[in-house]
């Protein structure tokens, strides 16, 4: 008797041969052997100390069926393939009922068939095995009595329902084993994960606040310093003596400046080495596994101070990464909007939405990192904001205003570009204004 392969899988026999046992199953499996073994026993001796006509055949029978047992067990082949289990049980049937019909003993062995029959096929088979099991032992007995009672028929029906729970039960408990030990694996891995994750985090998060620092204190600073010293140089008569000290202290200054700015753009993210912000976002919809991401610029993109990209594209990563993880969206759009004082970025899914005051504080599911995205927004002065319910998607703006400095340099720089422009053209270009453009 074999199974179909269409069928639901295998229940795993009390002995598996190519995985390692557990306690429990190495004490059912020796329970098996011993029930087997011991039953068979129980037969011969009966047969030999009751002086049966046919002692001869039931050692003989017992003992071909001892052996056919003993080498299923010691075979590989029938703990690994449905069909040679199948095939080891048909002999191992057959092998009984030449006992059966020599010795009314031989339906004990029944028992341990039931549970041999239900842990090497397939659950549907493996029932059917368990009913023509009962039905041959009932024949057998009725085969070597002369008067036919209840027990007959209710012992090996009783014994199969018996062995039909048992093992049905055993394998529930095994799968939800099986289900709570992929769970403690997949969550000791998911905190593996993300305890790389927040280590990650935190190294962006200093890199980004020392890049921060730099450009802030020491690259200002310093670009100050040069300045001053412009303006001492110029003001100092052509044959004065500190003139050369001045131009050694602007050079060192320089260079100085120089090395800081270094420094910032090796703790930018590496995201925006490669290119503008609007880049780096566009990079990021293309990569996005699951909903469709769309990217769209608006306004007259402009540079952003290096806190503002950065910023803008961490808010905009774990935006995504929440539609991703959270939302079940089929689609996503992301638009950076430049205008003349600030600069604005929307990401918008038509996932399944959520409370945002439920996660106002950082509650619910992981707080879908509002809080750090409204943090990082409110340290440069933007305003963060959140709108969606459940079943109508989700959209996240945050708005950055651009610092005054930052404007004002904008348009010195194109008025100086302009002037600069109008010298050249009339041939009037200062070395000193030269450098410093």
């Amino acid at each position: 008797m074999t199974a179909p392969a269409s069928s639901a899988l295998p229940a795993r026999p009390y002995f598996p041969g190519t995985r390692a046992l557990t306690p429990v199953s190495k004490v059912l499996r020796l329970c098996l052997h011993a029930l087997f073994l011991g039953l068979l026993a129980l037969a011969a001796g009966r047969a030999v100390t009751d002086s049966a006509p046919r002692a001869g055949w039931v050692i003989a029978a017992c003992a071909v069926l001892a052996a056919v047992y003993a080498g299923g067990v010691r075979a590989p082949a029938v703990h690994s393939s449905p069909r040679a289990g199948a095939l080891w049980l048909a002999g191992l049937g057959a092998a009984w009922a030449a006992l059966l019909v020599v010795c009314p003993d031989g339906l004990w062995i029944a028992f341990p068939l039931y549970f041999l029959e239900l842990h090497l096929l397939r659950l549907r088979w493996g029932v059917t095995a368990v009913a023509v099991t009962a039905c041959a032992a009932i024949a057998g007995f009725l085969a070597h009595s002369s008067s036919v009672t209840p027990g007959a028929f209710l012992g090996p029906l009783l014994g199969g329902a018996v062995a039909v729970a048992t093992v049905l039960g055993y394998q529930a408990l095994y799968r939800e084993s099986e289900r709570r030990r992929e769970l403690i694996e997949e969550l000791i891995t998911t905190r593996a994960e993300l305890a790389a994750a927040e280590r990650g985090a935190g190294i962006l998060a200093e890199r980004e606040r020392l890049a921060r620092e730099i450009h802030d204190t020491l690259a200002q600073g310093l670009s100050s310093i040069q300045l001053l010293l412009r303006a001492a140089e110029r003001a100092l008569p052509t044959e004065a003596p500190a003139l050369e000290h001045i131009a050694r202290a602007r050079e060192a200054a320089q260079e100085n400046l120089a090395e800081a700015r270094r420094f910032v753009r090796a703790l930018t993210p590496p995201d925006l080495e490669r290119g503008s912000l609007a880049a780096a976002l566009e990079r990021l919809c293309a990569g996005v596994p699951g909903p469709r991401v769309r990217f769209s610029l608006s306004g007259s993109p402009r540079v952003l101070p290096t806190p503002y990209e950065v910023a803008l594209l961490r808010i905009a990563q774990s935006a995504l990464a929440n539609v991703v993880r959270h939302a079940r969206a089929g689609r996503a759009e992301i638009t950076l909007t430049f205008m003349d004082a600030s600069v604005t970025l929307d990401i918008v899914d038509d996932g399944h939405g959520f409370d945002p005051s439920s996660v106002a504080s950082g509650a619910g599911d992981g707080g879908f990192g509002l809080p750090a995205m409204r943090s990082r927004a409110e340290t440069l002065g933007g305003l963060f904001t959140v709108e969606s319910a459940p079943g109508q998607g989700t959209a996240v703006a945050v708005t950055l205003p651009l610092p005054l400095e930052h404007l004002e340099n904008t348009a010195h720089t194109a008025h100086t570009a302009h002037a600069a422009h109008a010298d050249h053209a009339n041939h009037a270009v200062r070395p000193d204004a030269v450098e410093a453009l």
